[in-house]
């Protein structure tokens, strides 16, 4: 994974506020949610460089289907 860059961003409180609730309604951090709408909107904008990585995927890994013996984990008995 690619180095990322830091940056310190002064907020007004309320903004801050409606990006954080925003962001749990969506399930992502705020700095992820600060993140998807910088790129959403460089896309809109046609300035989105083409060399832009994808999002990092964030969270557990998805349940596997099948269980220790290969029995789906789906079935219950």
């Amino acid at each position: 994974m690619s180095d990322r860059k830091q940056i310190l961003l002064r907020l007004d409180p309320a903004v801050h506020d409606a990006l954080v609730r925003w962001a749990g309604d969506e399930l992502r951090s705020t700095t992820a949610q600060i993140e998807y709408l910088l790129r959403q909107s460089l896309s809109q904008a046609g300035r989105l460089p083409t060399n832009v990585g994808g999002l990092p995927r964030r969270g557990r890994p998805p349940k596997s289907t099948a269980g220790p013996e290969g029995e789906s984990s789906a079935d219950p008995g």
